[in-house]
């Protein structure tokens, strides 16, 4: 368990005169680990609970919508925050930029705030719901490039099917 809190907080044995300054500052505002846990298991339901209810207010008629797009928006933004529970804020950004998610990071944030203008600046339907489905896709991928060769076997999996 040691190993896994060392890890998710990014303490791996490296540390620079950048590292150490922010590694102070995390460690001035640290929560317990037991208080990480419970952080992240409840932002991350209700981050699932925001995105399944925003899916059933896609059905009502006039403002569904804008609904869905609000509720599915907010629980992807609070299913992508549950993590800094985990690792700190200053760490799951680092994360956020590495080379192997920085292209999925941007798509995702862009489609976040494009799915929102769609929403209610732009009144298009459509548009919204695009962007709700590359939101999606966006944070699937994002989300595999955390597990070990997970982008890999859903590649290989997408061009057996292809073939």
């Amino acid at each position: 368990m040691d190993k896994l809190k060392k890890v998710l907080s990014g303490q791996d044995g490296t540390t620079t005169d950048d590292n150490s300054v922010l590694q102070a500052v995390s460690d001035a505002s640290t929560l317990s680990w037991g208080t990480r846990v419970k952080g992240f298991v409840i932002c991350f339901v209700l981050g699932v609970l925001c995105s399944i209810l925003g899916t059933c207010f896609l059905w009502i008629p006039g403002a569904g919508l804008a609904v869905f797009a609000v509720m599915y928006t907010g629980g992807n933004v609070a299913s992508l925050a549950s993590t800094m529970f985990l690792m700190g804020p200053l760490n799951q950004l680092k994360r956020m930029c590495e080379k192997t998610r920085a292209l999925a990071t941007a798509i995702m944030l862009t489609c976040l705030v494009l799915t929102l203008c769609a929403a209610f600046w732009w009144k298009n339907n459509g548009l919204a719901l695009l962007f709700c489905i590359l939101q999606f896709l966006a944070f699937a991928w994002y989300s595999l490039s955390y597990i070990p060769f997970a982008r890999d076997a859903v590649m290989k999996v997408f061009s057996a099917c292809l073939n």
